[in-house]
């Protein structure tokens, strides 16, 4: 009876440690729980945080290249390139009223059919389109009867021009051009006031505001000017 009652006594023991046990090892699991997710959730915010770096950095470097190239269109138009608006027909076929070309002076020499835009005041205050036609030392002659312009005796060969030479205007027969000075005109040949006009007559290089590189706008008509 005794050895019973030990044994029921003793199944009543196993039993309570055995639960202690599993309360201890379900805290224990609970506290390896807590500490995996936080683990975890560390993990996460450190690879949250090093995207967001990773974001913000691209974001700058794309900010430096985009204030890098703004900088540089401002050097660039304030100091070697301008943007001019044409005013008039006297280029016509080759430009328009209301173009936008870009010009530069950098490093300019003018040479025979470069296009340039001028300023001479005894003519008009804003600034005027032409074809450089001849420069200094170089002589000039027009034919009024075949409309051809000759430069040291040879015809010019001018595909750009929209009818042949025929107004005379100032022009008073054979010419040289002096020194330091160009002989332009007008594509739009009987259209135009260029350097057959005594009010503008050879331009002095240094009224050339520079040479067109580029016809702007519109947008359909942009072209690199050769």
């Amino acid at each position: 009876m005794n050895n019973e009652a030990n044994n029921s006594k003793n199944a009543q023991e196993e039993k309570k440690f055995d639960y202690e046990r599993f309360l201890a090892e379900e805290a224990a699991a609970e506290e390896a729980g807590k500490t995996e997710r936080i683990r975890g959730n560390t993990v996460s915010a450190r690879k949250k945080a090093n995207a967001e770096a990773k974001s913000s950095g691209e974001a700058y470097e794309w900010l430096q290249c985009l204030v890098s190239a703004l900088v540089v269109c401002v050097l660039v138009f304030a100091f070697f390139a301008r943007i001019i608006g044409i005013i008039g027909s006297s280029m016509v076929p080759t430009f328009h009223e209301g173009d936008k070309v870009v010009i530069s002076n950098l490093f300019y020499e003018p040479e025979q059919g470069d296009v340039v835009v001028l300023r001479k005041l005894q003519f008009q205050e804003e600034p005027i389109i032409k074809r450089v036609i001849a420069t200094e030392g170089q002589i000039v002659d027009i034919d009024f009867e075949t409309g051809l312009v000759f430069v040291d005796g040879e015809p010019l060969n001018e595909p750009y021009i929209a009818e042949p030479t025929y107004t005379r205007l100032d022009f008073d027969g054979m010419l040289t051009v002096p020194e330091g000075h160009v002989f332009v005109m007008g594509d739009n040949r009987n259209h135009s006031n260029d350097s057959r006009d005594a009010s503008i007559g050879c331009v002095d290089e240094r009224y050339i505001l520079g040479k067109v590189l580029v016809r702007l706008f519109p947008i359909s008509s942009f072209e690199i000017i050769k």
